[in-house]
């Protein structure tokens, strides 16, 4: 058996593959938790809406990725905004 055909030739070379997508979820989630805070920002300056819970409703990813929040608010029970954000730029949807 030769070092090329070993299971430890073989955990070497896909580590380094393993360490990008962990970096990648790691930032993913880095961006959306950033993103949390604009949304609620925007739900309490644009949309009169004091927030309380922030719910993700879609996040996509790639060079154009965007997030679409769903902000709760605590005036009346069933009352929300949706927040869409792209990069840490969001706008007021509904």
């Amino acid at each position: 058996m030769t070092f090329r055909d070993s299971p430890l030739f073989r955990l070497i070379a896909v580590l380094p593959a393993l360490a990008v997508f962990a970096a990648g979820s790691a930032m993913a989630a880095a961006n959306v938790s950033a993103a949390q805070a604009e949304a609620k920002e925007i739900a309490k300056s644009m949309g009169n809406c004091t927030p309380a819970k922030v719910e993700v409703l879609r996040y996509t990813v790639g060079r154009e990725g965007s997030t679409t929040f769903k902000v709760g608010c605590t005036e009346e029970k069933d009352a929300f905004v949706v927040v869409e954000c792209r990069s840490r730029i969001c706008t007021l949807l509904r």
